[in-house]
């Protein structure tokens, strides 16, 4: 029996042997796709290629490539351990081909590798296929060529409510490219329900989809048009664990080698015996998905990507502790993965202390979020009328605390009280369609400017050089010709522009000419070209003109500094923080930069002078910037530090300074480190959860910055008349009188809420043998309103308080009920009614609540009812 890692391989090297360009699986991240949250497809990583706004080496490639779907268009977390294929984290196995072979090969070359004898060896008769309705081509060649009889053969048509919605017709978004699909099933045998792709019965688990081949032959408009694609390609998928099920003659994916170890491992560590348990499932498959996330930069948070990382974490731990666990165990499974993934995990191994410091750490907070959880949940069982909580209740639980909704039905369960699922499932759907509008994980592909040129770049040597308008676009269209006024994005042959990336922005300056000024504020990458983008401030350009490009270099030096201090910055953080330091993002422009990192704790003043220390260090020893182009494994060999997910080519431009920096990277940088003259840090700061960021500057900039600090130093020795020894010790001393200040005050605060308590009195009514006091009394703070109140409740003994007190524009409000008519009469409810009547909200215990509001002039009538209202009610006590 074929390991899953020997089917992996077998599948690289049967497409090898074809031809094919064997491509490293890409990061979980996409790489500058603004339309994923996470890397889902194998063709994610070529998606610039198939839309021509990219070339490679290559015409024909085949990978492995790494896949999560648990979050945005592509979730199924919730169906993982329930069902026999679903996964959040899976490898895709497939084959490319740019515009090189199409139908006849892509269908052949599927056919001699599931069924050749030197292959995969899959009986034929087990095996049917589908075509897309119309595509006659695909089935004449699976009919007459391959030779698989016509009744297996399935025609699927639009069956998803319009033209071109097919589940044999593929498409990359709304627009862009598409086509027509041939998928791939497999007969598991009569013995398991099941019908055929189209029959009534096709969900069920004899048939199971194990490939499918989408032939790329068109691009989609966004009216709908279908334009032919120039040159017709090929992009398939194969689920690694789903042709592992197959050929290890399982009928469940969990069932596979890769599976069962995991399975076994995790029982372990949890001291399970029963190895069939679903959960068992749910922790096997997140421990993937969760390590290679943290693996690929993706760490926990509170949104976008490590939201969604945050969440098969806790996912996970519960299913651990629903069965049994008792302590930390989660990240007890990283060596485990890393194992059983063979060569697919030796990314993960590098990583493995973070990966496993990082889930730990996790697991240790929801451990606390779930004592935090129940806390609240009792207290909020305390509270309900009936013997229901409410779903809201139980989606604020859910949603503010990560408290599962069926932890909280158990709980409730126990108190023999019911939760409202209906309600819970209203708000989590509300929630949904809130992130649907906020969703801005889409592009609409038919505007993305498109050039088959490659602009050369120049700027490396020259801050000026002589073009050729080669391209303008407006909107996302070319056009010949633009006006005085016009904004533009202009394409030249050559330039000594950059086009923004790897964090350093785009170049700023001008092109003219005679008669012709264009004012270029930004300079983006399209692909191999770059893009100037700015407006004609004079004159009339067009394709065909030469065109003198000048950046503004002043911009550039500045820009450059903060360049190269950001690698110097790096290697001293790593020198000083440790080796786990890694970027997790940077911005670099003329004025600052600012560096991103993976590190869990604050960084203390003192690591913080000796990194700055150590950078200055560096650019006082003047160090030459060398730089290199070199293969990349010799780069890799050498030591430099390059960012895993970042694509780069097979030649690599290696930036070296000293023996303490190298780095691959192609921005702009100063000559000598000396050049860089002064490196301050402006701010340190967390940004996520185990993410610091670092802010600095250099040059003229930070030198002003040092001024500007001993200007208030100065400043602030002459106000306290002292000089710069005696600034902290006089400080000290005023703090310590403020706070002697502000105690004198409160005290004089309290003694005032006592001479007006007594003055209430007067104004008491006597209903039924019980007190009521309304009252408002102005200038007054909230904290004061709770001290009158208690008071108050001694002198009453029995009875309700109202207060309500403007303070310049706003309403505070404080009702308070004694003991003793908390059953009847309850203050949570009464401010409530209270406040909305004066355009505010609040809350609170049945004994006191406050609330505060803002429409001053029905305040008189608001009191008025309330004090009727509480009345009435103490008629009937």
């Amino acid at each position: 029996m074929k390991s899953t890692a020997e089917i992996r391989q077998m599948f690289l090297d049967f497409f090898h042997s074809k031809g094919h360009e064997i491509v490293e699986s890409s990061s979980l991240v996409p790489h500058n796709d603004p339309s994923l949250l996470f890397t889902n497809a194998g063709m994610n990583q070529f998606k610039d290629v198939f839309l021509g706004v990219d070339n490679r080496a290559y015409s024909r490639a085949t990978t492995a490539q790494r896949c999560v779907r648990a979050g945005g268009k592509h979730n199924d977390l919730d169906n993982v351990g329930y069902t026999a294929r679903h996964h959040t984290f899976f490898e895709m196995l497939g084959n490319f081909s740019f515009g090189d072979y199409f139908k006849r090969d892509a269908i052949h070359f599927a056919w001699e590798l599931l069924t050749g004898e030197g292959w995969f060896n899959l009986p034929k008769e087990r095996l049917l296929v589908t075509v897309y309705e119309t595509d006659d081509e695909a089935f004449n060649i699976w009919a007459n060529e391959i030779g698989i009889p016509q009744e297996k053969i399935i025609r699927i048509g639009d069956n998803k409510g319009a033209p071109y919605a097919s589940d044999n017709f593929w498409q990359m978004g709304d627009t862009g490219p598409c086509g027509p699909c041939s998928e791939i099933f497999y007969d598991h045998g009569d013995h398991i329900w099941g019908g055929p792709p189209g029959s009534p019965e096709e969900d069920g688990d004899r048939f199971i989809e194990i490939w499918n081949i989408v032939f790329m032959q068109f691009n989609r408009h966004a009216d709908g048009t279908m334009e032919p694609l120039p040159k017709p390609s090929v992009d398939t998928g194969m689920g690694l664990e789903r042709i592992s099920a197959v050929l290890q003659h399982v009928n469940s994916n969990y069932e596979i080698d890769l599976f069962k170890v995991l399975i076994q491992d995790t029982a372990k560590v949890i001291g399970l015996t029963d190895l069939h348990n679903k959960s068992l499932r749910v922790i096997a498959d997140h421990i993937r998905s969760c390590a290679f996330l943290i693996a690929d930069g993706v760490l926990p948070s509170n949104e976008g990507r490590g939201y969604v990382l945050r969440r098969i974490i806790r996912r996970a731990v519960r299913h651990g502790h629903m069965l049994g666990a008792k302590n930390v165990f989660f990240y007890k499974l990283v060596q485990s993965l890393i194992n059983v993934m063979a060569s697919a995990g030796d990314q993960l191994a590098k990583k493995q202390k973070l990966v496993e410091d990082t889930l730990k750490s996790e697991e240790e907070q929801f451990l606390k979020t779930l004592e935090r959880g129940l806390f609240l949940l009792n207290q909020e069982l305390t509270k309900i009328q009936s013997n229901q909580l409410s779903g809201e209740v139980a989606f604020k639980l859910y949603d503010t605390y990560g408290f599962p909704f069926d932890l909280t039905a158990d709980v409730c369960r126990e108190k023999d009280i019911t939760v409202d699922e209906a309600g819970f499932n209203q708000c989590m759907e509300a929630q949904r369609n809130r992130s649907r509008e906020a969703d801005n994980f889409s592009i609409d592909y038919s505007n993305t400017i498109k050039f088959d040129g490659e602009t050369q770049f120049l700027g490396y040597e020259v801050n000026e050089l002589t073009a050729t308008v080669v391209a303008i676009f407006q909107q996302g269209k070319s056009v010949n010709r633009i006006d005085q006024g016009d904004e533009a994005v202009i394409i030249l042959d050559k330039t000594p522009f950059y086009g923004e990336s790897g964090g350093q922005v785009g170049d700023k300056g001008i092109l003219t000419a005679t008669n012709i000024n264009f004012e270029v504020v930004d300079s983006q990458k399209y692909g191999k070209n770059i893009g100037h983008i700015g407006h004609l401030l004079q004159g009339q350009l067009q394709v065909g003109d030469k065109i003198a490009a000048i950046i503004n270099d002043e911009l550039r030096a500045r820009i450059r500094r903060n360049h190269s201090a950001t690698h110097l910055l790096q290697a001293a953080l790593q020198r000083i923080l440790g080796s786990h330091v890694q970027q997790k993002g940077s911005l670099v422009n003329d004025n600052y930069l600012r560096f991103d990192f993976s590190h869990t704790q604050p960084i203390a003043l003192a690591q913080i002078q000796e990194i700055e220390n150590l950078v200055n260090q560096q650019i006082r020893r003047n160090y030459p910037v060398l730089v290199e182009l070199m293969p990349i494994d010799e780069a890799k060999n050498k030591g430099a530090m390059a960012l895993f997910g970042e694509k780069y080519e097979d030649i690599v431009r290696v930036l070296t300074m000293g023996d303490f920096s190298i780095e691959l990277c192609g921005g702009t940088h100063v000559k000598r480190t000396g050049d860089i003259g002064f490196f301050k840090i402006i701010s340190e700061s967390s940004i996520a959860s185990g993410v610091r960021r670092i802010e600095a500057t250099t040059g003229q900039i930070a030198i002003d910055l040092v001024h500007d600090d001993s200007n208030q130093l100065n400043n602030i020795m002459s106000l306290l008349k002292v000089d710069k020894n005696g600034v902290v010790p006089r400080l000290s001393l005023l703090v310590e009188q403020v706070k002697l200040l502000e105690k004198s005050i409160e005290q004089l605060k309290s003694q005032q809420a006592v001479q007006e308590s007594a003055q209430l009195l007067n104004n008491v009514e006597t209903i039924n043998n019980k007190k009521l006091l309304v009252a408002r009394i102005d200038n007054t703070e909230p904290k004061v309103l709770r001290e009158m109140i208690d008071g108050l409740k001694n002198q009453l003994k029995s009875g309700v308080i109202v207060l309500a007190a403007v303070n310049t524009d706003k309403i505070s409000l404080a009702i308070g009920v004694t003991k003793d008519l908390t059953e009847q009469i309850k203050a949570g409810i009464l401010v409530s009614q209270l406040a909305a009547k004066v355009g505010g909200k609040g809350g609170g215990r049945p004994d006191f609540a406050q609330a505060g509001g803002s429409d001053i002039s029905v305040l008189p009538e608001a009191l008025s009812l309330i004090r009727n209202e509480i009345g009435e009610k103490l008629k009937t006590i």
